[in-house]
């Protein structure tokens, strides 16, 4: 589809069922490669992003076959390629994680530069002094890594202390250091709910990881791992989106098949907006109680406010009494939505990595998606607006939201894909 067409003011009602988690999907799927066997993964959402990561698996000669929408059988026994391929890889962020996996389970492994949505700049020299500390060689190149293991030799544990807190790091590094020989120690690592998930995955398949949600996971390497079951869990920033988008639109709308503890921090910031959100098991109520107040936020890693909720709460500000500000401390170029709001109407000024926005009302406007979140953003403003928005460039959307059109028509929203 090229575009969503919207036409506002209408509020939401009903319930809504959140789907497996993106950015498990992401490691968790790569990771599979580790396995010499047969992986179930159940709760697998069916957006782009997983479908492009099975385009790469096929490429490397894995075998995959759905059970069912959001249940997928994958096959590692055989690989025969160690290179992920260009015209795939430059296309999403996290193809870096089959650097990880096929170093791991072949030593040797290539992969494009992380591509996805232009947030900013995508360093990945903390993944590089992982690999270099467990023994193996970097070569870059223009626009690819490889990175191998000398002949003769296995990748070996190490202690690892990352510069900063980077979650595709402590990611990737989990994934090499699950075959190693000895032991891994990964300090001042990311805690984010995903990371969780990837151990949790990783000792299902008879791995040994302790410590995933704290700064400092221990992963103990095994010389093998065999096939079974997993479960990914609900995806944090999807019921994220849903919150604020019956926050925006107004109703009352239950949100389903969701770790409430994993949003804590999205409903403070909703509560302080006027917003309730009443926890139930495995859902949280939200109703909007009368006009949005302004707040302030600043991004932060888990447990901190989630930057791939900053554009949703974004658009909320725009419609709330006063002044509201954020400060994006993970990203260097994440307002680009506020400058597309501004056709709606909305008042913003924009300091580097730190905006105010004063709140008011939005009328509908041609907007352009400029990556998955801004454009969930997009939405979640036309779904308030008055009068009709289209939204273009929606298979950035896509890239993250399973369904995000009929999940939103069945809450009473008016909107279709053209």
């Amino acid at each position: 589809m090229e575009k969503y067409v919207i036409n506002g003011g209408r509020e939401l009602f009903g319930e809504v069922t959140i789907s497996g988690a993106k950015n498990a999907a992401a490691s968790i799927l790569p990771g599979t490669l580790l396995v010499e066997g047969i992986c179930r993964i159940r709760n697998v959402p069916d957006i782009h992003d997983v479908r492009l990561t099975l385009d790469i698996l096929d490429s490397l000669g894995v075998t995959h076959r759905h059970i069912d929408r959001s249940v997928l059988e994958i096959d590692c026994r055989r690989i025969e390629s160690h290179a992920v391929p260009a015209e795939l890889g430059v296309r999403m962020r996290a193809s870096h994680f089959f650097l990880g996996a096929l170093l791991a389970r072949t030593g040797d492994a290539s992969s494009p530069l992380p591509g996805g949505c232009d947030l900013g700049k995508r360093p990945i020299d903390q993944h590089l002094k992982g690999f270099e500390a467990m023994g193996a060689a970097v070569q870059l190149y223009d626009n690819y890594i490889r990175v191998t293991i000398p002949e003769g030799k296995k990748l070996h544990g190490a202690d690892i202390c990352f510069d900063m807190v980077t979650v595709g790091a402590t990611m990737n590094l989990m994934l090499a250091a699950a075959l190693a020989d000895g032991d891994t120690m990964l300090r001042n690592a990311a805690r984010e709910p995903h990371i969780v998930d990837l151990a949790g995955f990783i000792n299902a398949m008879g791995g040994d990881i302790s410590g995933a949600g704290t700064d400092t996971i221990t992963i103990h390497g095994v010389s093998s791992m065999h096939g079974g079951e997993y479960s990914l869990i609900p995806d944090q920033i999807e019921a994220g989106t849903y919150m604020a988008a019956a926050a925006a639109a107004g109703g009352s709308v239950k949100i389903c098949n969701v770790i409430p503890e994993h949003l804590s921090c999205i409903a403070d910031v909703l509560k302080d907006m006027n917003v309730s959100v009443k926890e139930g098991d495995g859902s949280v109520q939200v109703t909007r109680n009368g006009r949005l107040k302004s707040t302030d936020i600043i991004t932060a890693a888990y447990p901190g406010f989630p930057t791939d909720m900053q554009p949703q709460i974004g658009a909320l500000m725009c419609l709330a009494d006063g002044s509201s500000s954020i400060y994006e401390a993970v990203w260097t170029d994440r307002f680009r939505y506020l400058e597309e709001l501004r056709r709606m109407g909305a008042l913003s000024d924009i300091n580097g990595q730190h905006a105010v926005i004063r709140g008011g009302e939005l009328n509908g406007a041609s907007l352009t998606a400029c990556d998955l979140r801004a454009g969930a953003a997009m939405i979640i403003a036309a779904l308030a607006a008055r009068g009709r928005t289209e939204i273009r460039n929606v298979r950035l959307i896509e890239r993250g939201y399973q369904d995000i059109v009929g999940k939103l028509s069945k809450l009473g929203a008016d909107i279709h894909a053209e």
